[in-house]
């Protein structure tokens, strides 16, 4: 049992680590890590190459969460079979999607932020919950204009978003909501820098409440 799971977190690292700026980026020889804000997701990715290279960045980068947390736990493997787990099995993969797509190991361990990553997760995990956290965001958006901010707000509010669906198994949820909303924070650090430099670009075509000159 030990083994089938250790195998199938594993896995779910190893998709994680796929990461689709780097790996589209590879087709058209751009590395986005050298532009715009050097990070490797969807946002720099739409600032840098456009919207064609971005969509299918972000579905990749969400696909690969949902399918760690949805189709790895259970999926019958090669010399394994299929898995019979406890519920911690499917929430523990999810992390670990999330995890590699931050630290890749087949890029270097520089990847990106880790949000669309946890999207899928959500997706697969508490579908209830997603419409609540992506509510949150495009709130923040709207109201202050920063990507980054509200992706941090709306990942610290998915505990409270997860209690209030009734999302289950509640005990392994809510561990893994505050450990993705403390990564979260943390890999946003250089957003939150930025903030208090008084440098972080706004998305203006979606702060759509900003003052009026």
């Amino acid at each position: 049992m030990l083994l089938d799971a250790s195998v199938r977190i594993l896995l779910a690292y190893l998709l994680g680590s796929v990461v689709g700026s780097l790996v589209l980026g590879r087709l058209r020889g751009v590395d986005i890590r050298t532009q715009g804000s050097g990070n490797a997701g969807g946002t720099n990715a739409l600032r840098t190459q456009g919207l064609r290279f971005a969509l299918p960045v972000v579905v990749i980068d969400v696909g690969k969460g949902w399918l760690a947390a949805a189709y790895l736990p259970s999926v019958a493997l090669p010399g394994l079979g299929a898995a019979t787990h406890a519920s911690w099995l499917p929430v523990v993969c999810g992390a670990a999607a999330t995890i590699g797509h931050v630290y890749p190991v087949f890029h270097g361990f520089r990847g990106g932020k880790g949000a669309a990553t946890l999207v899928g997760v959500v997706a697969a995990l508490a579908p209830a919950a997603l419409p609540l956290m992506l509510l949150v965001w495009l709130a923040v958006v709207m109201v202050l204009g920063y990507v980054g901010l509200a992706t941090m707000i709306a990942a610290c509010a998915l505990p409270l978003v997860l209690l209030t669906v009734g999302a289950v198994p509640r005990g392994p949820l809510l561990l893994f909501a505050l450990a993705m909303a403390a990564f979260i924070v943390f890999t946003h650090r250089s957003n939150i820098a930025r903030l208090r430099a008084g440098t972080e670009p706004r998305a203006r075509r979606l702060w759509l409440l900003r003052p009026r000159r």
